[in-house]
């Protein structure tokens, strides 16, 4: 019975991941062209994504290239470059699943891409934990 159960409650997930590896493809085809922009190419193409958005283009068809610019913004500001896993923990996020991920493999740091994207349509963004340490400490440094 367990082993019917389990296989139930993990159907699709063969093509989900195959989904996610596409769009991780796409970000990463992206990388080069992104990194040659500037600061304010970055700050105009963000005020872009939004005016899409108020014009009716859902957020979705936007993520490709959201997450290749919080990718690189991460890089500049943090010296931190998203994995390619982050990138898909990210997705994961952004559809409203969970994804579970080990202490130092880098939740703060894949929270900042649906917050980026979702970010766009300007309705807020609110991330919440239960330490209270972690929210200032995050806050500050993703902020």
């Amino acid at each position: 019975m367990a082993n019917i159960l389990a296989k139930l409650l993990t159907m699709g997930e063969g093509r989900q991941l195959k989904q996610f590896e596409g769009l991780v493809s796409a970000i990463n085809d992206r990388e080069a062209e992104i990194k040659v922009m500037t600061d304010a190419d970055m700050r105009a193409r963000t005020a872009a994504f939004k005016e899409s958005f108020s014009n009716g283009e859902p957020v979705d068809d936007m993520l490709v290239e959201a997450f290749a610019l919080c990718r690189e913004g991460a890089w500049r500001s943090l010296g931190m470059r998203h994995f390619d896993v982050q990138l898909i923990g990210g997705m994961v996020l952004h559809r409203g699943m969970i994804a579970e991920m080990k202490t130092g493999e880098g939740k703060t740091l894949v929270a900042t891409l649906p917050v980026y994207l979702n970010a766009l349509t300007d309705a807020g963004v609110h991330v919440v934990t239960v330490n209270d340490y972690l929210a200032q400490r995050d806050s500050e440094w993703m902020g």
